[in-house]
């Protein structure tokens, strides 16, 4: 793929080269993509993290405690119909405000694209065990009974269970597993892509992403957490659910040039 994009640059650079009489050269520019992170209207950063100041649609009263996920596969679709995937993947870590902005490892030429999209997690094809260092050494991992492979999120915190007392939730997104026979597990690729629409890209660009960690538990699946809360990993039909309302959560704020 790698060898595709830069066969694709050099092509258009000659092009434009060779077309024009004033000798306009088109230089591939970087991209950004910028993950702001809010509850509804209201900003969230890892300062809000440990308080117990969010309130589900189901009513429930709640903290974060950890927020860490994997974005993988982008691609941009040009006008022209040439699609560019850019491999690779980032662990955006807001708990230590790691990688909320990171630039893509090629660079894109400047047009108009009629979508860009990104991957929620790793697709089964990506999804090996243990090959990926970095998300090891992050504890990202998904133990062997479970398949192996990596989360494609984690999301702790507490809440105010049906007693009032706080009790802890893990709000975690794997590929979903049927372990009812050990022996023989069934599994089911609960990544999604997200489709951000139309962009233009002109100079060194910045796309902006919302992330609306309220739509988690909201749509389509309203979430109770004093019924889900913890071994979700090991609910086959918790983890379609979750990757149900994961496709309301992410959106395009905006692009800046």
């Amino acid at each position: 793929m790698k060898n595709k994009l830069l066969l694709f640059l050099c092509c258009i650079t000659v092009f434009c080269c060779c077309s024009s009489n004033d000798d306009v050269i088109v230089s591939p520019v970087s991209i950004v993509f910028n993950f702001n992170h809010t509850w509804q209207t209201t900003d969230v950063t890892n300062a809000d993290f440990n308080d117990i100041k969010f309130t589900n649609e189901n009513g429930e009263q709640l903290s974060i405690e950890r927020l860490r996920y994997l974005i993988s596969d982008i691609v941009l679709t040009h006008e022209s119909g040439t699609v560019t995937t850019l491999e690779g993947y980032v662990l955006v870590d807001v708990t230590n405000n790691e990688n909320l902005s990171f630039t893509t490892a090629a660079s894109i030429l400047p047009g108009n694209y009629t979508n860009v999209t990104f991957r929620f997690g790793f697709s089964d094809d990506d999804n090996t065990d243990g090959v990926y260092q970095d998300l090891n050494t992050a504890n990202f991992n998904v133990p062997g009974m479970l398949g192996g492979g990596y989360h494609y999120m984690q999301f702790d915190g507490k809440y105010i269970d049906n007693t009032t007392a706080e009790a802890l939730f893990n709000f975690h997104a794997i590929r979903a597993v049927d372990t009812t026979d050990p022996n023989n597990l069934q599994f089911e690729d609960t990544s999604f892509v997200v489709s951000l629409g139309a962009v233009t890209v002109q100079g060194a660009t910045t796309i902006n992403v919302g992330v609306d960690l309220y739509n988690w538990f909201s749509n389509p699946n309203l979430w109770d957490l004093n019924t889900l809360n913890t071994g979700l990993m090991m609910n086959f039909s918790a983890q379609q659910m979750i990757s149900a309302n994961g496709s309301n959560v992410f959106s395009l704020v905006g692009v800046t040039q």
